[in-house]
């Protein structure tokens, strides 16, 4: 057989030139953006997730939830920048800090004219839509479809506002039958099942729970009721102490208070609570904390549980109709909570249990799966890291950075510091700044409300505290006095200036350190 050279080449050459064309055309051609799917809950901390370890790891429903960290990425050090829910919810959005958003504390408000995701992802040809809790007073902009709570909005029976009921403030809205969790689920995977499937969608799913009142669906009211939970080792933690904590603190103590007053005034008293009534009769002080802590982190942990049945629907929602591989979705909270740590309750504080959001992301497609990630991270670096996956340059205004390569390898050079500022003063959780590094922490209270909304006027005498992380992983002892650490204190406190320089936050400078 004559083997035919030139046909040979001509065969070669067209190969080479089609192989190049399509090299071209994939270059050209912007890759698939991705759907995002950012789920927060409200107060979910760390603890009562079971993938973060801890002595509630075995004792929380949390199918869903492991279902993403296996097929994920899990970050350990996520950290918002102001523990309360309203501003932190706004850091979120405008990827700025509080003194740069205008929402410093509950009393705030989010101004609908302020630049945030939804606008910008909308503006590049995202559908967008906002289902739960808003909590930032004035109606939402940005978003094609928005269904959103009142305000904190009821667990059961809850109404729900739209752009046809909207109203400010409580009024506005329809009722709904069902449990709160429940109707935010259904409505996200109803919401996503109308969308385009040739047009990428970004929605925001927001759940009230776990916030107090810890309500809970009929179906897991049994869940641990004949369960002795394990104490965390602080929970009779005295205050004040020579080496200890410098503020008082949310006791848990006055949850009791609530508790008792709720069934004692239940037609004027703020709200309805689970599992009335409590009997306190007879027990002393540290009987009633700890049946309390009892009462209290079961409460939280059956609400948790219907959070967690409603990211599994989703889930296989997504899976039903073909979208999950190509979705990016992120579970998270909008801050952490104290579950008897320390002897509180509640946020606020820059401590670990309150200051560290858990956070979780899956996309197969371009993340690690069953990966933990250490890198430093802040809330609001979140809308610069989806504008990246959308292929949409972050504006100037916005203060946080992606962290995309951070979560593709823990190698990958991320932050050195985090920095944080609650501005809500009250002498028992005064308003304090501070700077996080991977090993050590220092906060200073400076203990003045500053004029602004919800925060008292009483100041409170201003104080340091310094924590060893490695060491003291659950802040047990201050430092600040502990002639060992002057090296570290002092680097700190100048990472400090630094970090507040850097985010032009202006009001209160920071002083020198007497050391004793």
């Amino acid at each position: 057989m004559n083997f035919n050279f030139k046909r040979f080449f001509q065969l070669k050459t067209l190969v080479v030139l089609f192989g190049a064309a399509a090299l071209i055309s994939a270059c050209t051609i912007p890759q698939q953006r991705p759907n995002i799917l950012f789920i927060m809950s409200d107060d979910h901390t760390s603890q009562a997730w079971g993938i973060y370890g801890g002595i509630l790891s075995d004792y929380v429903k949390n199918d869903g939830i492991q279902r993403l960290a296996n097929e994920g990425v899990t970050l350990d050090n996520m950290f918002c920048t102001n523990s309360i829910c309203v501003p932190s919810r706004a850091a979120i959005l405008t990827g700025m800090m509080s003194h740069k958003n205008g929402v410093y504390t509950l009393g705030d408000a989010l101004s609908p004219d302020t630049l945030n995701i939804a606008k910008i992802l909308s503006k590049a040809g995202y559908a967008t839509g906002i289902i739960g809790k808003w909590h930032l007073k004035k109606e939402p902009t940005g978003f094609d479809y928005y269904k959103v709570l009142p305000g904190q909005g009821r667990y059961f029976n809850p109404k729900f506002k739209t752009a046809a009921t909207w109203e400010n403030g409580w009024k506005g809205g329809i009722e709904q039958e069902g449990f709160t969790a429940d109707i935010i689920g259904t409505e996200s995977v109803e919401w996503i099942q109308q969308q385009d499937p040739n047009q990428p969608f970004f929605l925001m799913t927001h759940f009230k729970a776990t916030h107090e009142p810890f309500h809970y669906p009929e179906r897991h009211a049994q869940l641990l009721e004949d369960v002795e939970l394990p104490e965390p080792e602080s929970l009779l933690e005295p205050y004040p102490t020579e080496t200890g904590r410098t503020f008082q603190g949310q006791l848990l103590d006055n949850l009791t208070k609530r508790w008792l007053r709720a069934q004692a005034e239940p037609d004027t008293f703020w709200t309805t609570y689970p599992g009335l009534p409590f009997e306190t009769e007879g027990l002393d002080s540290i009987q009633m904390r700890k049946k309390s802590y009892q009462k209290f982190v079961k409460d939280f942990i059956r609400c948790g549980a219907a959070i967690d049945d409603n990211i599994q629907k989703i889930l296989v929602a997504l899976e039903k109709s073909g979208q999950l591989e190509n979705t990016i979705i992120i579970y998270t909270s909008d801050q952490g909570y104290f579950l008897g740590e320390h002897g509180f309750f509640d946020k606020r504080m820059m401590l670990e249990e309150s200051s560290r959001m858990p956070f979780v992301i899956r996309y197969p497609k371009d993340l690690p799966q069953g990966e933990r990630n250490k890198n430093l991270m802040m809330n609001i670096d979140i809308p610069a890291l989806l504008l990246d996956y959308a292929q949409v340059q972050t504006p100037e205004t916005m203060q946080g950075k992606s962290f995309r390569k951070q979560l593709q390898t823990n190698d990958a050079p991320g932050r050195k510091y985090t920095y944080y500022r609650y501005w809500e003063h009250s002498t028992n959780r005064p308003a304090h700044y501070g700077v996080r590094s991977n090993r050590y922490k220092l906060i200073y209270y400076y203990g003045e409300g500053l004029g602004m909304k919800s925060a008292q006027k009483e100041t409170t005498p201003p104080s340091w505290e310094f924590y060893d992380l490695e060491k003291d992983p659950k802040e047990h002892t201050n430092a600040i006095n502990d002639p060992n650490y002057k090296t570290a204190i002092l680097e700190l406190h100048q990472a400090l200036k630094a970090e507040k320089t850097y985010y032009e936050d202006e009001l209160v400078a920071v002083p020198a350190i007497e050391f004793k």
